[in-house]
């Protein structure tokens, strides 16, 4: 029996760890070709590339590789950021780490939709190609445990793709944002272990009682990439185990 993405190729940006690599693995498992990038060397997929995607004549080559190597694109998974120590409050963020964060998290979506659609509108209507830009629940959400660079970069992340859902609608490009909420990756546990009071403030807030898996994320993402969500476009896609729906969160212990 077919996957949902046979005979799709996908390009799957901040490929190496945590959403980005359980993503790839599904990608696979649904039938499509990948090309994993990262800026580390040895991401995984079927094509590996190492590319800064803040730059522009690397985004730019990034597609001319994947296009020559499988012929076409069909999958944009914009995925790349970072959340570093020294965004935090407003009041204590400096403008090197703003813009850093700003570069990685909101940039390089930028520059991949502007040089990844353009492929896509090259492939046969109606259905030319699926667009997922990686967002946030604190895009919709505010926090008192401020990173604000961080933040800021996911609601630019979360309107990029309202609008871009809007104006390609009718040319067969769909544009939606994922909107994770926490998720149980290395770089969390590391953090949380040296802080269980942060870690035990936020999960409160989490009406399942537990961080998400990458794998429920890449599960979203295979949904959005697939003809299963061909009439979702511009759309924030939340997935944060009812966050977002929380006022009050239920007694007992996580399933």
């Amino acid at each position: 029996m077919a996957g949902r993405l046979e005979g799709k190729v996908c390009v799957v940006t901040g490929a190496s760890g945590g959403i980005g690599a359980a993503t790839v693995e599904a990608f696979r498992r649904e039938g499509a070709q990948v090309a994993g990038v990262d800026l580390r060397e040895g991401a995984p997929g079927d094509l590996a590339l190492a590319v800064d995607v803040t730059e522009e004549d690397a985004v730019r080559q990034m597609y001319a590789q994947v296009r020559e190597r499988f012929g076409r694109i069909d999958v944009l998974f914009n995925n790349a950021g970072i959340s570093p120590d020294d965004d935090a409050s407003v009041l204590d963020t400096g403008l090197d780490a703003w813009q850093r964060v700003q570069d990685v998290n909101l940039k390089s979506v930028f520059l991949c939709c502007k040089h990844g659609i353009p492929h896509l509108l090259e492939n046969h209507a109606p259905h030319r190609g699926s667009v997922i830009n990686t967002a946030s629940f604190v895009a919709t959400l505010g926090a008192a445990t401020s990173q604000i660079s961080y933040t800021a970069s996911k609601g630019g992340v979360l309107a990029l793709s309202r609008e871009l859902g809007v104006q390609f609608a009718r040319e067969g490009v769909r544009v939606n944002a994922l909107s994770p909420g926490p998720v149980d990756t290395p770089l969390l546990r590391e953090l949380f272990a040296k802080d269980p009071e942060k870690a035990a403030r936020r999960l409160v807030h989490v009406p399942m009682g537990r961080f998400a898996r990458a794998e429920e994320m890449a599960s979203a993402v295979v949904f959005l990439a697939s003809d299963d969500s061909s009439f979702v476009t511009a759309a924030n896609f939340l997935v944060d185990g009812g966050i977002s729906g929380a006022y009050v969160t239920p007694l007992g212990d996580a399933l």
